[in-house]
């Protein structure tokens, strides 16, 4: 992310709508999702990250990323 910025694109990263996006990992203990916002500056924010079990994205996953890039559009850091 630092060399490339947070659009280095698919199949690595996707946008997830409203300013959040989601990179896609792969490691030892399986296949792992964080979620990110860019900010002024071009600082990159790591909203929550968490190892998948299934084929798709949990709900609450995802809201705890949109809740968290709520408080930061709020100042609330």
């Amino acid at each position: 992310m630092e060399e490339y910025g947070p659009n280095f694109g698919e199949p690595h990263t996707a946008s997830m709508g409203g300013g959040l996006f989601e990179t896609r990992l792969k490691g030892a203990e399986g296949i792992a999702r964080v979620f990110y916002c860019s900010i002024v500056e071009r600082k990159i924010v790591i909203l929550h990250s968490f190892v998948k079990k299934s084929q798709h994205t949990p709900r609450n996953e995802l809201d705890v990323a949109r809740k968290r890039l709520l408080e930061i559009r709020n100042g609330n850091l």
